[in-house]
């Protein structure tokens, strides 16, 4: 079959990206052009190229193919290129190097027709024949129709925490942008805002680099992913979406984990996981933001069991402690700061002096804080408008970006964690795969004809 007519630009080439230009060159779609503004992250993304060796992936490697035809092929990969990787969870830099494999091999195919960019993308305009890409360097493209693959925009300051105000090296705004061991010594605090999966992997960063001074890690309710077990479950998953309120399926959910473990009934769920979320109205997705989400983040993104270990030893060792809480106030102590946070349900202070605060809250969505050159110019121009809930960009059901007057942006779209305000359920492999072969197959006529592809 001969590949369609058009040119689709694809802005950022991380697990998202990559993958969308591989599943368009595999469905016979049109010419692509994939731009990465950080060359090292091409075909990997922030997940899998900032990782440290001891980081391993939460979902099991049987899980993890890029390919939803073909469920067997990271397994197959690791056979072939990795057999010395064994276990369940495979390190995400080992996932990394998987990815780049997929994408210099489609490139290595792809004759003319997939193109890879190491630069900035700074302006989209709107033209007569679609769109002009403009770069940094001053270089225009032209193209027909235009994917946003942004990834997760970086977290936002805490309130209470003013970084202006402490000295240089206290505040560490992103994780992966430097190492957070540097210039710690054995008796430094450092302190984790945050106890999610981003504090885990800051946690165990700090300990590969060799520090073994004491960690606090804070966050508002103090919940810790949970882990996986040795031997995974296999629920057969639901058919169709349950019904009845949002109270009622989280009693559903209680009542199947007391029948088959609360991993298999969180489990089962994902196949209708994105049907709830579309079915739900602004309202009831509100309250599970506020009220279920960190329950529901905790539960569905687990810990590999040896991840687990390792944070187990920590805090039997004293090394590293959970607690939750909020911050009130930071101020300066000469090359360290007084942080002051309020326990929950508690209305007296703590104070403790750290080293190091290192934000790991984790990605945010909010368009309207960006400071993105991109993102900003098409929010000003009413190209796209964030949702309702600051989770992202509005998009529809097919991931078409919504404009600032409320209508369907024929030809540019949201790919990946950006948009999972139409879709929830976007920034695990399993979701993003799927995401990026539907566009695929949207982008290169596909879906017209019968077929899963080449």
């Amino acid at each position: 079959m001969n590949a369609p007519d058009g040119h689709v630009v694809i802005i950022g080439a991380g697990f998202s990206g990559s993958l969308l230009a591989i599943n368009l060159l595999r469905h016979g779609g049109p010419r692509v052009t994939l731009i990465e503004r950080r060359a090292a992250q091409i075909g990997r993304g922030v997940a899998y190229s900032a990782a440290d060796p001891g980081h391993l992936l939460n979902v099991r490697a049987g899980n993890m193919s890029a390919l939803p035809d073909a469920p067997d092929h990271f397994t197959d990969w690791l056979s072939t290129h990795r057999p010395d990787v064994t276990g369940g969870f495979a390190p995400r830099t080992v996932y990394g190097t998987y990815l780049q494999h997929l994408l210099n091999e489609a490139r290595a195919h792809s004759g003319k027709r997939l193109n890879v960019i190491a630069g900035e993308a700074v302006a989209l305009r709107r033209t007569e024949a679609g769109f002009a890409v403009e770069m940094d360097d001053g270089i225009s493209l032209a193209a027909d129709r235009v994917v946003l693959a942004i990834g997760n925009l970086p977290p936002h300051t805490p309130a209470g925490l003013d970084p202006a105000a402490l000295p240089a090296d206290v505040y560490a705004a992103d994780p992966w942008a430097g190492d957070i061991a540097e210039g710690l010594a054995v008796d430094d605090t450092v302190v984790l805002l945050g106890t999610g999966l981003t504090a885990i992997d800051a946690a165990l960063l700090l300990e590969t680099r060799g520090f073994r001074g004491r960690i606090l890690a804070l966050s508002r309710r103090g919940l810790v992913p949970r882990r996986h077990v040795a031997a995974g479950g296999h629920p057969q998953g639901l058919s169709e979406r349950p019904g009845g309120t949002l109270s009622g399926i989280v009693r559903s959910v209680r009542r199947r984990a007391r029948e088959i473990g609360w991993r298999d009934a969180v489990d089962e769920l994902r196949p209708v996981t994105q049907m709830l979320w579309s079915g739900a109205d602004i309202a009831a997705r509100a309250r599970f933001l506020r009220h279920l989400r960190p329950f529901w983040d905790v539960h569905r993104h687990r810990l590999a069991p040896s991840v687990a270990a390792r944070v187990d030893a920590m805090c039997n060792a004293g090394r590293l402690a959970f607690a939750a809480g909020k911050i009130a106030s930071a101020t300066a102590e000469r090359a360290h700061a007084r942080l002051a946070w309020r326990p929950r349900h508690c209305d007296v202070a703590e104070t403790i002096r750290t080293r190091r605060i290192v934000n790991c809250t984790g990605p945010q969505g909010d368009l309207l804080r960006t400071r993105e050159p991109l993102l900003r110019q098409l929010i000003a121009d009413g190209q796209i408008r964030p949702d309702a809930l600051r989770l992202g960009l509005d998009v529809d059901a097919w991931s078409h970006a919504i404009d600032r007057d409320g209508a369907v942006q024929e030809h540019l779209y949201c790919l990946g964690p950006m948009a999972r305000s139409g879709l929830w359920e976007v920034v695990a492999v399993p979701d993003l795969r799927r995401q990026s072969w539907d566009l695929a197959r949207i982008l290169a006529n596909a879906h017209w004809v019968g077929g899963e592809g080449l």
